[in-house]
């Protein structure tokens, strides 16, 4: 059975200002490489999953670029969330919309809109798995990332007791879940990675009728709406709470397994991300355009419209666009938000 894929494509990505905005958010920009966010998600699943298999849930407002940027996915796939309700209501409404297509048997493909993925052909071989997992044991697969650092940005799951209880399962093996942890301080990711927790990647994997079981059994945030509501999204989008789709269901569902996945996987959450996954030249600048580095190591630059030269610094991130330029350095660039609400009007807008 060929699988359908949800690709979470909402948000602003405030913390790649300027140069995402409302208007161009950070899934349809080229920060990688040369292609946008998504149009590279999308191409990774293609093998997986056809566009007329593939929901891309996002922002009223983004549908006309999504559509321009993925003519291959059909219209109606492309799904408008009428606000922001968490993940829980949107993967919800996917199941349901799938459900009504295809079939309480169809197993969905979740995942994020803006990641970076080294080795796309293991992450296939990896959500190939979870889709035999998910149906051989009617469970909610997640695929939890092997670290390759303590990362304190990124939630953690501890892997249980392989499925079945064998004492000679392999690492590849589905385990279920002893539970989940919000992200913690370093010294206690430091801990947890010697001690064999995964990262919470975002990466989902069900059959759409267990899903919803346990969103029925588990969710008063979201289950009420999906009966009330039938197939209006209006309806549905208007009842529910927003609450994610972790803590909503996963954490309180017993039919949750862990696949491990190790194949390059990093979330694109802010600037210092682009150090890890954009190639880097000898003194580990990481840049985009007419950048000239003397002297200078560890640098995130994107140059749009203008020249940059770096002489003798370290640790920074630079972006101009628009006449506008943006210095603060690695470790504050994840913070940007705190900057934006203090703009003024005629700095905050530009697009």
């Amino acid at each position: 059975m060929t699988p359908w894929a949800v690709v979470l494509a909402g948000g602003v990505g405030s913390r790649f200002w300027p140069l995402s905005t409302p208007q161009r958010p950070k899934q349809l920009l080229p920060l990688v490489d040369a292609s946008p966010l998504l149009a590279n998600t999308l191409r990774r699943l293609t093998p997986l999953a056809p566009p007329a298999r593939t929901l891309v849930l996002t922002n009223a407002s983004l549908t006309d670029p999504i559509g321009a940027l993925a003519p291959e996915i059909p219209r109606e796939n492309l799904i408008a969330e009428p606000r922001p309700a968490g993940t829980a209501a949107a993967l919800a409404w996917a199941a349901a919309e799938i459900a009504r297509r295809d079939g309480l048997e169809a197993v969905m493909i979740c995942v994020h809109a803006d990641w970076s993925i080294a080795d796309e052909d293991g992450f296939r071989e990896t959500l190939r798995r979870a889709v035999a997992s998910a149906t051989a044991h009617r469970a909610l697969v997640t695929v939890g990332i092997v670290p390759s650092r303590p990362d304190p940005g990124f939630g953690y799951i501890q892997p249980g007791e392989p499925v079945g209880g064998g004492a000679g399962a392999g690492p590849a093996a589905p385990r279920r879940v002893a539970r989940f942890v919000e992200k913690p301080d370093r010294a206690t990711a430091e801990r947890m990675v010697r001690d064999g927790y995964l990262w919470n990647s975002g990466i989902f994997v069900w059959r759409v009728g267990d899903f919803l079981d346990e969103v029925r059994r588990h969710t008063p945030e979201v289950a009420p709406a999906l009966d009330a509501a039938g197939a209006d999204i209006g309806r549905f989008f208007a009842a529910v709470r927003s609450v994610s789709v972790d803590v909503g269901v996963l954490e309180r569902s017993d039919r949750v397994l862990v696949l491990a996945g190790d194949f390059g996987w990093d979330d694109v959450g802010t600037w210092a991300a682009l150090r890890r996954v954009r190639p880097a030249d000898e003194c580990g600048n990481a840049t985009s355009g007419a950048v000239h580095a003397l002297h200078a190591s560890g640098n995130v630059v994107h140059a749009e419209g203008n020249a940059v030269v770096l002489y003798g610094v370290s640790d920074l991130v630079v972006v101009t666009r628009g006449g506008l330029t943006l210095v603060t350095t690695v470790d504050r660039s994840s913070d940007l938000k705190t900057l934006i609400d203090t703009l003024p009007p005629a700095f905050r807008g530009r697009d």
